[in-house]
């Protein structure tokens, strides 16, 4: 990667990471902490323990989140983690600071449970598109899925979501607050859905790569990103020499992550991106049992057609 895209990408991802941070940490200081709400996550653990203790919350995140980092720099590796440890660092530091002056809401708490899953969603997805996290329950559900492959990473995060809000009752004392909670929960990942998925999830990108170190590319793929390729045999029509293609579909939100790959490895790739209108299988939308072939639904409307 050359110089000048290296700071765009610097710059992209200071924006991008500043942003999300401060409406993130405006969502907890404004509305869920001062309500009483842990929407799951470790900001959601250290809302609890401000509550009984007063501990900061975004110093207790900020702790909480290093043996977290830890043990992803040694799982996975530092470099696939650095842009979430400044994410962690903005948003605990921002946290603490807002706390100081940001206005509090206390009315409706149905509308605190509303605002703050969607200005959580908007802060979290500005995030995501960078390729980092906050840390918390979503690292870790990264982390425990490449010890456990056979357990999906959104059903590690509900558990371990759901037992922050479980406890959240019983240190609130409200069953209430933990219900409003999972609103928050299911706002804030609804907003993540259409933002980073669009609104269908089985929607995604296709590229195919044309390069002479396709194969590098595809084993970076498949190591940082969870994600695998397809090599096509295939043959230059100018060049007349043999060679690969890859095939590679990934959700809308991790294209970002693809053209990086691509551009460490071969700036001068030859490139082409697509929509890919609908994808089922592993990673993205099951197969259902109505997605019935293109040849037997024009059967089906002939026969129709035929029977009036």
């Amino acid at each position: 990667m050359n110089l000048a895209n290296q700071k765009k990408d610097m710059f992209l991802d200071g924006l991008f990471l500043s942003a999300g941070a401060v409406v993130y940490a405006a969502a907890v200081t404004s509305l869920t902490a001062p309500n009483n709400i842990a929407p799951g996550g470790v900001t959601g653990l250290c809302t609890m323990l401000n509550y009984l203790f007063g501990t900061p919350i975004g110093l207790m995140s900020f702790l909480i989140n290093i043996p977290i980092i830890i043990w992803a720099v040694v799982e996975i590796g530092y470099k696939l983690v650095i842009r979430t440890m400044a994410a962690i660092a903005l948003s605990s530091l921002l946290i603490d600071v807002f706390s100081g002056f940001m206005p509090v809401y206390r009315g409706d708490p149905i509308l605190v449970a509303v605002f703050s899953g969607v200005c959580e969603g908007l802060g979290l997805s500005l995030t995501f598109i960078r390729g980092a996290t906050t840390g918390g329950t979503d690292m870790v559900a990264r982390l425990l899925e490449r010890r456990m492959p056979h357990l999906s990473m959104g059903k590690l995060m509900l558990a371990l979501d759901g037992v922050i809000v479980a406890a959240s009752a019983v240190v609130f004392g409200s069953i209430e607050n933990a219900m409003y909670a999972c609103i928050a929960i299911f706002v804030s990942t609804s907003i993540i859905d259409a933002i980073l998925y669009g609104t269908d999830a089985g929607t995604g990108k296709l590229f195919y790569v044309m390069s002479p170190k396709v194969r590098e590319m595809g084993e970076r793929v498949i190591r940082e990103m969870d994600r695998t390729v397809t090599y096509l045999d295939s043959h230059g029509g100018y060049s007349k020499e043999p060679g690969e293609t890859m095939l590679c579909v990934v959700r809308r939100f991790e294209v970002y992550q693809v053209q990086s790959i691509i551009r460490e490895e071969d700036k001068n790739a030859f490139v082409i991106v697509g929509d890919a209108g609908q994808i089922t299988g592993e990673g993205f939308r099951p197969m259902r049992s109505d997605d019935k072939p293109l040849r037997e639904l024009i059967r089906e409307l002939r026969n129709g057609e035929t029977q009036k």
